[in-house]
């Protein structure tokens, strides 16, 4: 049975008359999330400004939209210019033992975060938690020399000042009703997207207007328990597989191992979900393919059959060009 969070989302992108009935909340949550803009657009209140350049990459609807697989594409092309790159992020879920909380590559997901330790363990960068963004910035320039920060989500933080917004959309799903929360999936009003530095459209076949395409392409099949690395035709077509995935939006990563011809056995579970040898001893027994995301927190317990798919960040050409050029600005401005 769906639980009620999995009927609302479904109500927020495919209709409900009793949404109606939260229309009144939704105007107390757009009144205040509209003064929280009002007042960091006049410097009211304590705003952090990091001595080097920020970059946010965030999104103003709940759920996810890709933003881990972009943050590490950033960072390849950031370092890959000779800069000295660090992200912060909230870490959600994490139960580090202080904060703030440098995540390292041995750490647990539970201590660190599923998506920070991601990050970390992908590509070596440093990263700095604390659900106070402004207090990980200064804790993480406090121990590394560096040239940018990337923050991971961040775009309502409105205590820390930032130099890009780059704002991700799930392209199949879009902004719902285009209603705030609860009566619909908006963190801010949909006018928000007027006053960002570039919307990318997760799993768009070409930029839309005013806007730039990005997808997730799979690249490789990665053994939970050896690390081996396995072409994507380790699988025959056809091949039946237990498919993992608690992130956003599950289905997208069911509709990708079905583009790759094989048919998959879908268990979704909730964003950040927990999980044990137990919950995931599914019945007939099959290969079990998960997301990365879901891999960090499953290495401990995984069978020899278990394996997760590892996906790449793969921006259109225009976006990239957009994206050099800006920072190339970028750090003009701050030299």
């Amino acid at each position: 049975m769906a639980s009620f969070a999995d009927r609302l989302v479904k109500a927020w992108y495919q209709g409900h008359p009793a949404l109606a009935l939260l229309r009144p909340l939704e105007a107390l949550y757009r009144r205040v999330v509209e003064r929280k803009r009002e007042r960091f657009l006049a410097g009211d209140g304590e705003i952090y400004r990091a001595p080097v350049p920020l970059i946010v990459v965030g999104n103003i609807t709940v759920g996810g939209t890709g933003k881990t697989p972009l943050i590490l594409w950033l960072v390849e092309q950031c370092q890959a210019r000779g800069l000295r790159v660090g992200v912060i992020s909230r870490g959600y879920g994490a139960k580090p033992p202080s904060l703030p909380w440098r995540v390292r590559a041995e750490h647990s997901a539970e201590q660190a975060g599923d998506e920070p330790l991601l990050i970390v363990q992908r590509s070596g960068v440093p990263l700095m938690i604390d659900p106070d963004r402004s207090r990980a910035a200064r804790a993480l320039l406090a121990e590394e020399p560096l040239d940018l920060l990337l923050s991971d989500d961040g775009l309502q933080h409105y205590r820390l000042a930032r130099d890009v917004e780059l704002v991700l959309i799930d392209a199949a799903r879009g902004l719902g009703n285009a209603r705030c929360l609860p009566a619909g999936p908006l963190r801010e009003p949909a006018e928000r997207l007027q006053s960002v530095d570039a919307c990318l459209y997760n799993g768009a076949a070409e930029d839309p207007a005013g806007g730039y395409a990005f997808s997730l392409v799979p690249s490789a099949l990665i053994n939970l328990r050896s690390g081996e690395r396995r072409p994507l035709d380790h699988f025959p077509p056809g091949q039946a597989v237990h498919a993992v995935a608690g992130i956003g939006n599950p289905q997208r990563f069911f509709t990708t191992l079905e583009a790759l011809h094989w048919r998959p056995v879908a268990h979704a579970f909730a964003d950040h979900a927990a999980y044990s040898a137990e919950l995931l001893n599914f019945s007939p027994a099959l290969p079990l393919v998960m997301t990365e995301k879901d891999a960090v927190k499953c290495r401990a317990f995984a069978a020899d059959d278990w394996w997760y798919l590892a996906v790449d960040a793969q921006p259109s050409a225009a976006f990239c060009a957009w994206f050099d050029a800006r920072l190339e600005r970028l750090l003009g401005e701050r030299h």
